[in-house]
């Protein structure tokens, strides 16, 4: 396993909860070539007898085809010999995660429920992925972990225990998925869309919002966007790429400087003692910490601003005294403000907070200078909105945590 560099030890237990690669499909005993960077395509593609001039081309080619043309079949890629494909096919697979549910919203949001196959001695275990379609854009929301260890108290995901990391395969394989199902490659005539965007392709943004902290699991989520956002690939630009996070304060320059994605910031309070209780992960790193990492974050500028996510909980946060405050602690930090009306979910304890409310803690937030959209709510009717997420996965059993752990502390 990489070693991290030196952090708090319950740091580094949650950044290193991935289970070991296994079988990428049930039944299915061919490892995975999704998911690979650059590197380790070529070396899979010298594993199959490719000549070692030749990998570099030969990788490149294959990049383009599971990337950019969204292959599922060897016997698709038409550039390279029969034999190769059929050494590949025979050695490798290039498989999508297993749909359990597809719920379409109202207003024309997906919610796709994926299982993927057991790693190592776990289980099958399954996420939540969601597609807003957009007039000028269609977001893709992706998961980074199954379940969850932050127990933010107004979240549904922070209700189902932490089982493990998503894999970069899985985290790729959702955008794959997402984009055979709209039909969203070249040559392809676009479906289940909500017409295609200016920017001529229906997942042209990601947000790294679903289930989990994507911080607690760098390594995969890092190895997945930059998958995303390279240029001969999935081609997203990195500011239509935004990895949220709840404050783990020392992978936040990591983050900069190693993806250089766009940051939001799961803020939510704007005093240490309402955020110790609203996003527990505050005790460990409390706001002014986080801020101050905020400030240092690679390429910050106005044009590349942070966002701030803030949900609008009735009585709690969402006085006029708390929009002030929030104005002073983020002075000096290129920021855009998200006011996310707090989306109910079963057995939860809030209440969002009155739009009238909602609409004066705005005012005073754009007076002073910084964007402040209400972010409109999508998906509500199939618990696909923001918050809402949570799969019917089981959490590792006492001795495979027990034996995780051990595996970590050798």
């Amino acid at each position: 396993m990489k070693a991290m560099s030196p952090v708090t030890t319950d740091l580094q237990r949650d950044l290193q909860t991935s289970a070991p690669a296994a079988p990428t499909a049930a039944g299915e005993d061919r490892p995975s070539l999704i998911g690979l960077g650059r590197e380790p395509l070529a070396a899979a593609l010298a594993d199959v007898g490719v000549p070692q001039g030749q990998t570099r081309m030969r990788s490149a080619q294959l990049w383009h085809w599971l990337y950019v043309r969204g292959v599922t079949d060897f016997d698709m890629i038409t550039n390279i010999s029969k034999d190769l494909r059929a050494r590949l096919a025979e050695t490798f697979a290039l498989p999508r995660p297993e749909i359990v549910s597809e719920q379409i919203s109202a207003d024309g949001t997906r919610k796709w429920l994926l299982r993927f196959p057991p790693r190592g001695a776990g289980r099958p275990v399954e996420v939540e992925t969601v597609y807003i379609p957009e007039e000028s854009r269609g977001t893709l929301c992706l998961s980074s972990q199954v379940g969850c260890t932050l127990n933010c108290t107004f979240c549904h995901t922070g209700t189902q225990t932490m089982v493990r990391n998503l894999t970069s395969e899985e985290i790729v394989g959702q955008i794959l998925l997402a984009r055979d199902r709209l039909e969203d490659y070249p040559g392809r005539t676009p479906g289940h869309g909500n017409g295609t965007p200016p920017t001529g392709r229906l997942v042209s943004n990601i947000v790294m919002m679903g289930m989990g902290e994507p911080l607690y699991n760098f390594d995969n989520v890092k190895d997945a966007l930059l998958i995303a956002s390279d240029g001969d690939g999935i081609g997203l630009s990195r500011r239509r790429i935004t990895l949220s996070t709840s404050g783990v304060v020392p992978m936040i320059a990591r983050t900069g400087a190693e993806i250089g994605v766009m940051l939001a910031i799961s803020l939510h309070a704007v005093r240490d003692d309402l955020r110790d209780e609203l996003v527990p992960l505050n005790k460990r790193y409390p706001i002014a910490e986080l801020l101050d990492a905020c400030r240092a974050y690679h390429g910050l500028s106005n044009a590349r601003r942070i966002t701030f996510e803030y949900v609008m909980l009735k009585g709690v946060n969402d006085s006029l005294a708390d929009a002030r405050e929030l104005v002073r602690l983020l002075r000096g930090i290129p920021s855009k403000i998200n006011l996310i009306p707090f989306n109910p979910w079963p057995g939860s304890a809030y209440e969002c907070s009155d739009w009238d409310q909602i609409e004066r803690f705005a005012d005073i937030v754009n007076a002073a200078g910084y964007a402040s959209p209400i972010r409109t709510p999508r998906g509500r009717d199939i618990l696909a909105a923001c918050g809402q997420l949570k799969s019917e996965s089981e959490r590792l059993r006492i001795r495979e945590r027990m034996a995780l752990e051990a595996m970590i502390a050798g």
